[in-house]
C-alpha cells in the first residue's frame, strides 16, 4: 500500500534559493527559468506597475517569483510573472490570496496543445482565487498581449506593437506600450 503525500505551503518555503514553484493538483510544480526576452518582458511590467504603486499608492506591484496562497480544490498558491496586489503585506511570508492582476509571460516551452490547455486552466485558477484581468504575453511568436478578465474569461483584447494595453477594471488607468516588452 503506498501513501500519497500532498505537498504543502511548506514546502514551497524550503525550496532551494531562486527555485520557483507552484502547488497543483496536491503536487509541487517547479517552474523553470526563462529566457532573456519573456524574462526582460515581467521585468518590464513590474517596473511600470511599480510606477503606477508610486503614483497611486493604491496597492503594490510585485515581481517575478513572488508567492500568494490561494484555497481551490486543485490549486494551493499562483506565482506569476508580474503582479498587482491589494491585500495586506506580508512581512517574508506568502501573500494571502490572489493578486488583482497577474502577468504570465511565455517561455520557449509554453506553446502547443497542452501548453494552451495548461495556460487557460491556470487562467481559470486566477479567476476562481479572485483576479480580475490576466495578461498572457506572447513576446517569442505572435508579439501580442491578451487581456483576459474575469468579466468575459474567454474572450480576450489583443493588442499588438504600436499599441497601449491596459487591464482594467483591476488597474484604473494604468497602461503600458506593447513596444516597451521588446528590445
Amino acid at each position: 500500500m503506498s501513501i500519497k503525500t500532498e505537498a504543502t505551503i511548506e514546502y514551497l518555503y524550503n525550496l532551494p534559493d531562486n527555485c520557483k514553484a507552484e502547488i497543483v493538483n496536491g503536487k509541487l510544480v517547479l517552474m523553470s527559468p526563462t529566457g532573456f526576452l519573456p524574462g526582460r518582458a515581467g521585468g518590464e511590467i513590474y517596473a511600470s506597475l511599480r510606477d503606477y504603486e508610486r503614483l497611486t499608492k493604491s496597492g503594490y506591484a510585485l515581481p517575478d517569483n513572488v508567492g500568494f496562497i490561494v484555497n481551490l480544490p486543485n490549486r494551493g498558491s499562483l506565482s506569476p510573472d508580474a503582479a498587482f496586489y491589494t491585500g495586506k503585506p506580508t512581512g517574508g511570508k506568502f501573500l494571502n490570496g490572489a493578486p488583482i492582476f497577474a502577468a504570465e509571460v511565455r517561455s520557449e516551452n509554453d506553446y502547443g496543445d497542452k501548453a494552451e490547455k495548461d495556460i487557460a486552466s491556470k487562467r481559470r485558477d486566477y479567476f476562481a482565487a479572485g483576479t480580475l484581468v490576466v495578461w498572457d504575453v506572447d513576446v517569442l511568436k505572435e508579439e501580442v498581449i491578451r487581456v483576459y478578465r474575469a468579466s468575459n474569461p474567454e474572450e480576450p483584447r489583443v493588442y499588438r506593437r504600436g499599441q497601449v494595453a491596459e487591464a482594467e477594471p483591476a488597474i484604473p488607468g494604468w497602461t503600458m506600450l506593447v513596444d516597451n516588452l521588446f528590445v
